[in-house]
């Protein structure tokens, strides 16, 4: 997640550059999993390695990134669109773009000054991890921009359908001549000695072409005027044909004329759906499904996010409407309103969600509705229960809560994770009640704590051999629960102080341009401690350095404000939201992911080839007992002896038997579990199978066993959750 001190479409663009670049890294880590793989290699080094090989690379990327928030120069805002007109009536999505070619030469431009400027940032461009790739990076700027060069201000996208056939559009003006002769040679650069599967047109040769049916061909038609892209040669044909006539119906239509009032005040991107229409194609048998017409969704208008420019800050926006008042699970949102839960929450949280529902009992009913016939008998055991508590789900619990809730997490890092829920409620000694009579009928104690005028609850709930305090109080019409009771008393006291969320001069500026705290729901996310936590699990070398450098980062704010017809969005951060000097983590992660994983399955290997020669090594020595049957015979005594016997051989090194091992068998060493399960007839063992599986998909991307015929197998996918039989094992593919 990436952000700075003001997110600006020159990071963004930047981010993508280097996301596109952090992609093709990946790729051949992910196409690996359904290919049989390469001799094991020595790992890349990782990111934190680069970093101590190239020390003040990071300020570095903070001064580019400053550069690039400065420096860049972007299209204008666009109010009107000569391309809208053109498109046909039946479109149903549509999608709008700036051309972005101008910005793409000046990220070049500036990424080839950097690079003369900087010796650090040249030494790693040329050297390190990115070297491969570097050029690749330039070129495509290059070639992007190149094109772009033919292009008008805007890119068009038209999407219908006709039956079960798809209509795709693409459209552009066309700025000066040559973009065929472009395009081509640019196809054939691309293809090499591949067949390209795209056709480049003149008006001329459209006349002549003959339809391929081929599913996945692009067909380009050039114009003097225009360049449209489609799937087929009939969509090109007429639309090529209404280009010469005058009609221009799109905009009289509904939905066209919903698409232009987004011009209205200047956008960037655009891009919206005619949802009622494109549920209007759907089968009778959907359309007309009971769940379906009864969730109130089988009544959605249109869907419409854009990006522009408003009171000086970049706002993404969004709408679901629909045709007649929300109903059902659709107004399961409930309408704006101020939030008052926000004033619990730290200013120094790490995440906090808040959401307004409508009615809990309402949505209890509606629940009960939608779940249909199949799972009537979930809740037929409600009123038995409701009688043996002698309590009412409704009356008692779900009516005394006024919809409100916030979750605040402030860490995550910890063992047990410090967070705090704040619920709005109607009635407070009612619930008490009833938190007293559900409490009384389990084994759990709450402990009363009196201080300053509030009633804290402490909850020990059993949890292994220990307890897990939860702490509860109500305060001012609002139910706070916590990780403990400390986290509670200090929600208290920032509502009492002002110094909660709700009152940060931080978190307000963030909030979207025109909006307050009224709203149906809000997120709220300290995006650089959020990166930071997330880069941590992978190396908290880096994760420290990056953190250093994104102190000031703005938080990630989005706001839901549900209205009676619609449901809206509006945001100031983009969907990649940490620090901007965490742009690097694009680059990062999965350079260290791919090396880690890389290390973590040669490691797995180089175990499983000495359990292997363990085996064998054991059966020559103890031939009335065959092959050791687990790990353990097979390791070191674990009283700490020097002597080996048939029960502890001390062929295998104590990190891989007796450090990380539980119960069931199963060892953990450097990202990876081992076991090993044998065929014992008399405690003579003829057979025995070795498994190793990685601890999670971010460990390994590959499980690998063998079986006393010394092969080693290998099987991509997810971590097993059971070590497959020794059959199974032989149907893998072995490694060569």
């Amino acid at each position: 997640m990436l952000h700075f001190k003001s997110l600006r479409p020159a990071r963004r663009l930047f981010a993508y550059c280097l996301a596109m670049f952090a992609v093709s890294l990946w790729g051949p880590v992910s196409r690996g999993q359904n290919a049989t793989p390469p001799a094991p290699q020595k790992a890349a080094p990782s990111w934190s390695e680069e970093l101590n090989k190239y020390p003040g690379l990071i300020p570095e990327f903070s001064r580019l990134v400053d550069k690039l928030q400065h420096d860049i120069q972007f299209p204008p805002p666009r109010t009107d669109s000569t391309l809208v007109p053109l498109l046909p009536p039946s479109t149903m999505s549509f999608a709008a773009f700036p051309n972005y070619g101008g910005v793409a030469n000046q990220l070049l431009a500036l990424l080839h000054q950097e690079l003369q400027e900087s010796s650090v940032f040249r030494d790693w461009w040329q050297h390190g991890q990115i070297a491969a790739s570097g050029p690749k990076i330039e070129e495509a700027l290059d070639k992007f921009s190149q094109l772009n060069q033919y292009l008008g201000d805007e890119i068009v996208f038209s999407g219908s359908t006709d039956g079960n056939d798809r209509n795709v559009l693409i459209v552009a003006e066309v700025r000066k001549p040559g973009l065929k002769n472009f395009l081509q040679q640019a196809l054939a650069q691309i293809a090499g000695k591949s067949q390209s599967h795209v056709r480049i047109l003149d008006l001329q040769e459209l006349a002549s072409a003959q339809d391929t049916k081929s599913s996945d061909e692009l067909i380009v038609l050039v114009r003097p005027d225009y360049v449209v892209v489609s799937l087929n040669l009939a969509t090109l044909r007429a639309f090529n044909t209404r280009l010469a006539g005058t009609n221009r119906e799109f905009p009289s239509t509904p939905f066209g004329r919903r698409v232009l009032q987004e011009y209205q005040g200047g956008l960037t991107v655009l891009a919206a759906a005619d949802l009622h229409t494109i549920l209007s194609q759907l089968p009778a048998s959907f359309r007309e499904n009971a769940s379906f017409q009864q969730s109130g969704f089988s009544d959605v208008k249109y869907v419409v996010w854009d990006h522009k420019r408003l009171d000086g800050q970049d706002v993404s926006q969004s709408e679901l409407s629909f045709n007649n008042p929300r109903h059902s699970a659709a107004s399961w949102l409930a309408n704006s309103r101020p939030l008052t839960t926000l004033d619990f929450v730290s200013p120094k949280s790490m995440v906090s969600a808040t959401i307004v529902l409508s009615s809990l009992s309402q949505i209890f009913d509606d629940a009960k509705i939608l779940s249909g016939p199949s799972n009537a008998g979930t809740f037929v055991m409600l009123p038995q229960f409701e009688k043996s508590l002698n309590l009412s789900l409704k009356d008692d619990l779900l009516n005394l809560l006024d919809g409100e809730i916030t979750i605040e997490v402030n860490s995550l890092g910890q063992q047990q994770p410090v967070w705090k829920a704040i619920l709005g409620v109607k009635d407070s000694d009612h619930l008490q009640q009833t938190f007293s009579k559900l409490l009384a009928t389990t084994k759990f104690e709450a402990e009363p704590f009196e201080q300053d005028g509030v009633t804290y609850h402490t909850v020990r709930v059993p949890q292994g051999k220990s307890t897990l305090d939860i702490g509860y109080a109500f305060v001012d019409g609002h139910l706070l629960i916590g990780s403990s009771r400390d986290v509670v008393a200090d929600g208290v006291r920032l509502h009492r102080s002002a110094g909660s969320l709700a009152k940060s001069a931080k978190f307000l500026t963030a909030l979207p341009p025109g909006h307050s705290l009224e709203a149906s729901a809000l997120l709220y996310e300290d995006a650089a401690a959020v990166g930071a936590l997330q880069l941590r699990q992978f190396d908290p070398t880096i994760a420290h350095s990056l953190s250093q450098n994104s102190t000031d980062a703005p938080p990630v704010v989005v706001g839901l404000y549900g209205g009676d017809k619609s449901i809206r969005e509006a945001s100031t951060s983009p969907s990649f939201d940490a620090a901007s000097v965490l742009i690097v983590a694009a680059v990062a992660v999965p350079n260290l992911l791919r090396s880690r994983i890389a290390a973590n399955e040669a490691s797995a290997l180089g175990s499983l080839r000495t359990v292997n020669t363990a085996e064998i090594t054991y059966s020559a020595a103890y031939p009335k007992r065959g092959f050791a049957p687990n790990l353990s015979t097979l390791g070191v005594d674990p009283r700490g002896t020097t002597e080996v016997s048939q029960d502890h051989a001390g062929l295998l090194a104590e990190t891989l038997v007796n450090s990380g091992c539980t119960a069931d068998g199963w060892c953990t060493k450097e990202g990876y579990r081992f076991i090993i399960s044998a065929l014992c007839k008399l405690r003579l063992c003829s057979e025995y199978m070795a498994v190793a599986t990685p601890v999670s998909d971010s460990t390994g991307t590959r499980s690998f066993c063998t079986t006393s015929d010394g092969v080693i197998r290998f099987k991509p996918g997810s971590p097993l959750a059971a070590a497959p039989t020794a059959a199974q094992c032989k149907t893998w593919a072995p490694i060569r």
